[in-house]
């Protein structure tokens, strides 16, 4: 515990610290008046919703030492599963790349479909991340597969109404090789495009992040400047200047239509925008990624979004098709305690019938420890 006179020097440098920087505050809040201009007021709109989530990696992670699995699971809203892996950090990633195709060579999984449709037959040429040299890829194959539900559905499906496709995080990734990640962004508004001019109906394709850098570095700056002040559900396009302040990759900020030289934005599909769904100044602003070339539709796709927003639970004024693609993907409760018996019970056959009561006694063990504590 801090005494009395630590809690005073504390308080000192503690608002030492707040003074120098204010110069930096009020140079961020001078950015966020600058959006005024372009805040708009979300007009309601009603369509049919769909959300593509890949669970949790907290959630989904099992272990019984030195064997650990990550149960890959990714869900619609309607509870559809898209996608289900089960890998480990000792899994053979050439195997597993071998396994999303066919042995005459077709693709038989949503992610052999992505890779297919760019042109790689492996994994590692998909993405540098997948080497194995660290036992984070399997978070990786995690992402790749998310987005390859994602490509499969917009590629390879059929839409009977226009559809709001809304993914939980933005349209940016750092993990696909070289320009791949823009190629699978061309070809899914392609196929956005043949639908609408074959079957007349409307795709859309938008990320939602509760959480990013850019927000949390100007959250202050635009709540003291009050640019979202006007009683209304409202959206305003980020400034490529606050893009760059709060980002040091520029392919990552920069739009895919910019041709200006340095850097090609070979990480990013999408332009951000901060959105309200909310009237209130209190409530809860959210940075949403719409696809770059449907920027001129952001009226119409934010109003869809808004009117899914207000029935947003538990979280309030947050897209509920995402919160039920979430609740559906989880792997938890009963589902979890059946993959950790069927993970222990593997362990136990492979060590023999001689060493089985041996895997026996550490999984009473760990029980009676976890109870303890429930």
């Amino acid at each position: 515990m801090f005494d009395e006179d630590q809690i005073k020097q504390l308080k000192q440098l503690i608002g030492d610290q707040v003074d120098a920087g204010r110069e930096k505050l009020d140079e961020l809040v001078e950015h966020a008046r600058a959006i005024r201009p372009a805040v708009k007021v979300i007009r309601p709109r009603s369509a049919t919703s769909v959300a593509l989530m890949a669970s949790d990696g907290g959630n989904n992670k099992v272990a019984f030492n030195p064997f650990y699995l990550q149960v890959i699971r990714v869900v619609d809203s309607s509870g559809e599963e898209l996608c289900l892996e089960v890998v480990s950090p000792m899994s053979d990633i050439e195997e597993l790349g071998r396994r999303q195709f066919d042995k005459d060579g077709a693709p038989r999984t949503a992610l052999g479909k992505m890779m297919h449709g760019l042109g790689v037959d492996t994994l590692k040429g998909l993405s540098p991340m997948m080497s194995g040299k660290s036992p984070s890829w399997v978070l990786v194959f995690r992402d790749l597969c998310e987005w390859a539900t994602l490509y499969d559905l917009i590629c390879h499906r059929d839409f009977a109404n226009d559809t709001l496709i809304v993914r939980d995080g933005l349209l940016r990734s750092k993990i696909f090789h070289g320009e791949l990640f823009v190629k699978m962004g061309e070809q899914m508004f392609e196929a956005i495009e043949r639908i609408h001019r074959q079957r007349r109906r409307k795709v859309w394709l938008v990320g939602l992040a509760k959480k990013t850098q850019v927000l949390e570095y100007y959250r202050l700056a635009i709540s003291l400047s009050g640019v979202f002040d006007n009683g209304s559900a409202c959206f305003a396009k980020v400034p490529a200047k606050m893009l760059t302040e709060a980002y040091q990759w520029e392919e990552y900020t920069r739009d895919i239509k910019d041709d200006s030289p340095g850097e090609k934005p070979k990480f990013n599909i999408g332009s951000m925008y901060f959105v309200r769904f909310g009237p209130h100044s209190g409530d809860p602003i959210w940075t949403v990624d719409i696809m770059s070339r449907q920027d001129k539709e952001a009226q119409a796709i934010f109003g869809y979004l808004e009117a899914d927003a207000v029935a947003g639970f538990p979280i309030p004024l947050y897209p509920n098709c995402i919160q039920q693609a979430d609740s559906y993907s989880r792997v938890a409760d009963l589902d979890m305690d059946i993959i950790e018996d069927q993970l222990v019970d593997a362990v136990r056959d492979q060590v023999g019938e001689d060493k089985a009561p041996v895997i026996d006694a550490l999984r009473l063990a760990s029980d009676v420890a976890a109870r303890r504590y429930e």
